[in-house]
């Protein structure tokens, strides 16, 4: 029996994606919900699974081919058999093992527990399947579980990838390479909005520092017991979070949009934050913050940084908001002037913390200090209302108590 491989539904703001990856090829054999193509939309990857026990027929969309919501992209055959059995089969010569070969090659072959997405990443970054620990269903290795594994081999000082890479920089002398590849959807559809965003917005940019001592004292106190607690780390983010809330609240012009000519004014505070992934840049957004404690806002942090890592964030997930933070600080950036997130009207740049001689009381210290970019849309937002929303960032950051006395 033949059906179509369609491609999912997409959002009511998503028009159209490109096939980005077929993981099986016609005549490959697929197991009931393994995951057969990606569909690279302008915001998010979606899985197409396959619907049976079965093969490939015929693909209609190949790679980089652009597919509407619903339209066919491939055929599928269900119950036929694929060509990965009869190879497969080789490995067993007893005819009384022969009817659960499909559950007893793959162990063999070490792959059996992997899903297709994981083993291919597991292909990619030459990872051995045996040594990542599965937390799917019966044991089953997930794309989340390798990539988590290839982060915690990085953070532990693994240097395996680094000679992988090192071909490439062997250049005969004179030689001017090039490669020329296309944009994916997620980047092109960035660069739409970043140039929308300076050319419909009147952008301005207003600075000012920030005293890091009181929070990173405040961090250095409560961590231990922070950690006991909530079996999470005590981050910056989240002050700075927990910080624009209240500003937001005395500044209700920050936290609004424009929608035509109508200036919009959002009762609540839904704070994106921006997280830099390999396809790009990515707002997931936090909502009502203002209902949230510190562990609650770091948890989700946590929680949207694995979902950006392993492609998993749903349009749900960076539907909306009022307000944005970004952070070049963890890259290295001192300073910059961070581009609006259209349709708000506002957004904060966060930077890296720099030891300067500052003066205080007539005395110079030595201080962490941290610059501090507000970007905002001089349409909506009067340049008083600006300046005056990042001081109350600034001091409610180098006085941590004024966010729980609100003053």
């Amino acid at each position: 029996m033949t059906t179509e491989i369609k491609a999912p539904v997409f959002p009511e703001s998503v028009a159209e994606g490109t096939v980005a990856t077929w993981h099986k090829q016609p005549g490959e054999a697929c197991s009931r919900d393994e995951l057969i193509v990606d569909i690279e939309t302008d915001k998010v990857v979606l899985e197409v699974v396959a619907p049976a026990d079965g093969v490939i027929e015929e693909i209609v969309k190949a790679e980089g081919d652009t597919c509407e919501s619903g339209e066919v992209i491939g055929k599928f055959k269900e119950g036929a058999a694929g060509e990965s059995k009869p190879a497969d089969s080789k490995a067993d010569s007893s005819k009384d093992e022969e009817k659960s070969e499909k559950s007893e090659d793959a162990p063999a072959s070490g792959d059996a527990i992997l899903s297709p997405a994981a083993r291919k990443l597991a292909e990619e970054n030459d990872v051995d399947p045996a040594a990542v620990k599965g937390t799917g269903k019966d044991g089953r290795v997930t794309k989340e579980d390798v990539q988590n594994h290839i982060d915690s081999k990085k953070s532990s000082g693994s240097s395996a990838a680094k000679p992988a890479a090192a071909p490439e920089v062997n250049v005969a002398p004179g030689e001017r390479p090039e490669k020329r590849v296309p944009m994916t959807r997620l980047r092109a559809s960035i660069a739409k909005r970043l140039v929308e965003a300076q050319q419909t917005a009147a952008m301005l940019t207003t600075f000012n520092e920030v005293n890091m001592a009181p929070i990173m004292e405040l961090r250095k106190q409560y961590q231990e017991s922070f950690v006991k607690r909530h079996d999470i780390k005590l981050g910056f983010m989240s002050f700075f979070a927990k910080a624009a809330t209240e500003a937001l609240k005395r500044f209700p012009a920050v936290n609004a949009s424009i929608d035509g000519n109508d200036m919009v004014y959002h009762g609540y505070q839904d704070i994106g934050v921006a997280v830099s992934t390999e396809r790009g840049l990515v707002v997931p957004v936090l909502r009502d913050v203002d209902a949230m404690g510190l562990a609650d806002i770091e948890k989700k942090i946590v929680e949207y940084g694995t979902k950006a890592k392993g492609g998993k964030l749903g349009i749900e997930d960076m539907t909306g908001g009022t307000f944005t933070i970004t952070n070049g600080g963890i890259f290295g950036s001192l300073i910059s002037t961070p581009i609006l997130n259209p349709p708000q009207t506002a957004i904060l740049g966060m930077h890296k913390i720099q030891e300067r001689p500052m003066a205080v009381n007539g005395k110079v210290e030595i201080l962490p200090m941290m610059y501090l970019a507000l970007s905002y849309d001089h349409r909506m937002i009067d340049g008083k209302d600006a300046v005056q929303f990042l001081v109350a960032i600034k001091e409610m950051l180098e006085d941590p108590a004024r966010i729980l006395l609100d003053v």
